[in-house]
C-alpha cells in the first residue's frame, strides 16, 4: 500500500484542489470526508476512486473496504491539509463526478426540491436531508447555490446525498418543464397575495422552490410559479429560516 506522509506531495496537492469548484471542473472529481459519509458512499455504490486514510482510520475500517478498491494511507499532517475542520476525522474518500449525477426536468418524477440562490451550506444540507426524510426524489441546485461538492455542503449533507438525485439546473426551464406537464411548482413569498401553505393539496409531483436566505426568490421566478404560498407566524419573528420553512413545506406538500 501507498503511504504519503508529505503535504508537499503532488498527489496532495491534487486532493487539496478538489476541495474547489476549479478542482471539481478539472479533475471531475471531488472530496468526501468521514467514515459515516465514506460508508454511505460506497454503501449507495457512488463512484469512489480512491480511500485516503491514517493508518487508525484504515485498521478500523479493514473489514469495511473493498479489497478492490485503491486505498492510500496518510500521515495525520496530511490529512489536516485536506480538511478545513479543526479535528480531522482521518478518512476521506475520492469520488468520480460522473454525466448520470445530471437529471433533465423532463425526466424528473416526483417531488423535487428547488434552490435558488442558497448560499449557506448549514442550510442547504439541512434541506438535502429534510427532503430525503419527506420522501423527495431529487433536488435542483439553482445558479448563485453554493455548489453540492463544496466540502461544508457535503459535509452538512451527512451522507443525504446518496440518498436523492442531486443535481444543477436552471430553474426557470425547471419550472417551465413541469408546468408543461401538469406539475405545479410552488414558490414561497411573504405577500398578502401568497397562498396560506395549509391550503394546498399534497400530491406526488410537484416541485417546490426555496429562495435566498436574505433576498427571498428571484421576482422572474415567482411570477411563473403555479403558487406562492406563506406560513402564518403566530408570534413575534419576522421570518422563518430557510431550512425550517423548507421542512414544514415538504412534509405537508408531498403526500
Amino acid at each position: 500500500m501507498e503511504k504519503i506522509t508529505s503535504t508537499q506531495n503532488a498527489k496532495v496537492k491534487k486532493w487539496q484542489h478538489l476541495t474547489t469548484k476549479k478542482g471539481h471542473q478539472k479533475y471531475h472529481q471531488y472530496l468526501v470526508e468521514g467514515w459515516h459519509i465514506v460508508g454511505d458512499a460506497l454503501t449507495a455504490n457512488e463512484p469512489v476512486q480512491t480511500i485516503l486514510a491514517t493508518a487508525d482510520q484504515l485498521e478500523a475500517h479493514e473489514d469495511d473496504l473493498p479489497a478492490t478498491l485503491e486505498q492510500i494511507e496518510i500521515s495525520e499532517e496530511v490529512a489536516k491539509k485536506l480538511t478545513d475542520t479543526v479535528t480531522p476525522q482521518g478518512i476521506f474518500a475520492v469520488v468520480n463526478i460522473t454525466a448520470a449525477t445530471r437529471v433533465a426536468p423532463e425526466d424528473a418524477a416526483g417531488a423535487w426540491l428547488m434552490l435558488d440562490r442558497i448560499q449557506d451550506p448549514g442550510n442547504i444540507g439541512t434541506m438535502v436531508r429534510t427532503a430525503d426524510a419527506a420522501g423527495f426524489t431529487g433536488i435542483v441546485f439553482g445558479k448563485g447555490t453554493s455548489s453540492r461538492y463544496n466540502p461544508k455542503v457535503v459535509r452538512a449533507m451527512q451522507g443525504s446525498q446518496f440518498h436523492v438525485q442531486l443535481t444543477e439546473g436552471d430553474l426557470t426551464a425547471w419550472l417551465t418543464t413541469f408546468k408543461g406537464a401538469d406539475k405545479p411548482v410552488y414558490g414561497t413569498a411573504l405577500n398578502k397575495d401568497a397562498k396560506n401553505f395549509r391550503d394546498v393539496t399534497a400530491s406526488t409531483e410537484f416541485g417546490l422552490i426555496m429562495g435566498n436566505e436574505g433576498q427571498g426568490m428571484a421576482p422572474e421566478l415567482m411570477a411563473e410559479t403555479t403558487d406562492n404560498l406563506y406560513i402564518p407566524i403566530k408570534g413575534n419573528a419576522e421570518s422563518l429560516n430557510v431550512a425550517i420553512a423548507a421542512g414544514v413545506l415538504m412534509f405537508q406538500l408531498n403526500q
